[in-house]
C-alpha cells in the first residue's frame, strides 16, 4: 500500500481522513501533521527560523535554470537576481536549486551543496565561468573575474565555498 500522506484523525468523536502537509504556508498550517517530501526530507518552510538552509527569495530578472549561480543586483532599490558571469563582472553570490522564470521569485542558497550540476570531476576545484557556468579552469583573462565556487564531491554535487571575486589585470 502506497503512503499518500493520509491519516485517520479523530474530530469531535468522529473519524476523519486528513492529509499531512510537506510544506508550510504559514500560521494557517499550525498544528498540522507533516510528512517528508519525495527525497525523504522535510521542506525548509517547516523548520523554525534560523534552522535550515541560508536562503532568500528574490525576483529573477531573467530565466534561470536549476543549478545556476546567480548575482544579486540593485534594480531601482529592488534586489533582483540574474546569472553570474565571469566575463561581464557579475560575481556569484549564491545559486538556485530550481528553475525560475523571469519576473518570478527564486530561492537563492548562500551555502550548502548545489546538487543540480553535472560533469564535474570528483575532488576538483570549481570556478565561475561565462554565463554562470562552472568550470575547473580558473579564468585568466584580463578585466574578467576569477572566483572560486567550491569543490566537487561528486560529478553532480558541488560543496559551496564561494569566495570574493578578483578582477584580473
Amino acid at each position: 500500500m502506497a503512503n499518500d500522506g493520509k491519516f485517520l484523525n479523530l474530530e469531535s468523536g468522529k473519524k476523519k481522513l486528513d492529509q499531512a502537509i510537506n510544506a508550510s504556508a504559514g500560521a494557517g498550517d499550525a498544528s498540522k501533521i507533516v510528512r517528508t517530501d519525495g527525497t525523504g526530507r522535510l521542506d525548509s518552510s517547516l523548520l523554525p527560523v534560523g534552522v535550515g538552509a541560508d536562503t532568500l527569495s528574490i525576483e529573477a530578472s531573467e530565466t534561470l535554470a536549476a543549478g545556476d549561480f546567480v548575482n544579486i543586483f540593485d534594480d531601482s532599490s529592488t534586489p533582483k537576481i540574474r546569472k553570474a558571469d565571469a566575463t561581464n563582472g557579475r560575481d556569484a553570490d549564491g545559486f538556485v536549486l530550481a528553475g525560475v522564470t523571469s519576473g518570478a521569485n527564486g530561492d537563492v542558497y548562500f551555502e550548502g551543496t548545489n546538487t543540480q550540476l553535472s560533469g564535474m570531476t570528483i575532488g576538483a576545484r570549481q570556478y565561475l565561468g561565462a554565463t554562470g557556468a562552472v568550470t575547473e579552469t580558473p579564468n585568466t583573462t584580463a578585466t574578467q573575474l576569477h572566483q572560486f565556487l567550491g569543490k566537487a564531491s561528486s560529478a553532480t554535487e558541488l560543496n559551496i565555498e564561494i569566495t570574493d571575486q578578483v578582477v584580473l589585470g
